[in-house]
């Protein structure tokens, strides 16, 4: 991206303002989903979006172990240049948030970032680009459309199930409205020392490896095996423990990894690449969510 429009989208993205193609195109259809006094809609406004860095920040940088940017520290908000391509998937808790002018407004505690194929073409190219070479799996397969899914978090005291299945639902319904073929993204193992998380780093590569047509390689100078014990040392029980359950989740759809991992310091992660063609995704889920997203329909 030229130097000029970079400065441009980093103060989009600082103030939560979004270019037009990354905004819903049907501004009626933004809530995906209810259960309960809980809602998953998309972002309307730049302020639903710093919301979503604020939730973003105390999650990555309060909780786990990200070192924040100056500017980041300042706002208390992750934010990157990403963040004005993006669509921002919000779960909110209406019983929950402060009270403004006699109405509680609801507090976000969960979210997911999702960047669809062609506005990421338009802006430059993709987050996971910087990690995995994912444009030859989009190459393979030009015929289908692809989305991008990162920046998933969730509040600590809405860790559950409840809350994950609505996220999860959001994410079925913005799918089957948006035509999505395949979903790709970076998820993360806590941890920046790749011997340490040797046991779920060599499950994932003897059990989840994506076949050669889905398989996309960690960046030159990045590379880090996830071939590091042999298969018959693995125990498949202790090794799904050490799994985020963010990835388990990824791995009961049906999802695979790319060749190798990469360790992001800044965030304090070894992140490995999950690939989720839809036509793979196991068919009791497709019947759980139904296979029209009715199951927690608005």
């Amino acid at each position: 991206m030229p130097v000029p429009q970079k400065l441009v989208t980093d103060f989009r993205a600082y103030s939560g303002i979004r270019y037009k193609d990354a905004l819903p195109p049907d501004p009626d259809g933004l809530v995906l989903g209810r259960l309960g006094a809980m809602e998953v809609r998309l972002a309307r406004t730049a302020r639903d979006v710093r919301r979503a860095q604020r939730l973003r920040y105390k999650v990555f940088y309060e909780e786990m172990s990200a070192v924040p940017d100056g500017a980041a520290r300042l706002a208390r908000r992750d934010m990157d240049s990403f963040d004005a391509i993006c669509e921002h998937l919000l779960v909110l808790d209406h019983d929950a948030g402060k009270m403004v002018l006699g109405r509680r407004k609801p507090k976000v505690v969960g979210t997911y970032r999702l960047l669809r194929q062609e506005v990421a073409q338009r802006h430059g190219g993709f987050y996971t680009q910087g990690e995995f070479h994912v444009n030859g799996i989009i190459a393979a397969h030009p015929n289908l459309r692809f989305l991008e899914l990162g920046r998933s978090c969730v509040l600590k005291p809405y860790r559950n199930k409840r809350t994950v299945e609505l996220l999860w639902h959001g994410v079925w319904t913005y799918i089957l409205r948006n035509k999505i073929d395949a979903m790709f993204g970076c998820a993360s193992l806590e941890g920046t020392d790749p011997a340490a998380l040797a046991l779920p780093l060599s499950f994932l590569h003897h059990n989840a490896l994506a076949p050669d047509e889905w398989r996309a390689r960690a960046v030159e100078g990045r590379h880090v095996s996830m071939d590091r014990m042999p298969k018959a040392e693995i125990n498949p029980k202790a090794a799904l423990q050490a799994l985020p359950p963010l990835i388990k989740g990824y791995l009961r759809l049906g999802g695979f990894v790319g060749d190798g991992a990469v360790v992001d310091h800044q965030f304090g992660t070894t992140d490995v690449l999950i690939i989720l063609p839809v036509s793979v995704i196991s068919p009791r889920y497709v019947e759980h969510f139904g296979p029209t997203a009715n199951r927690h329909a608005i």
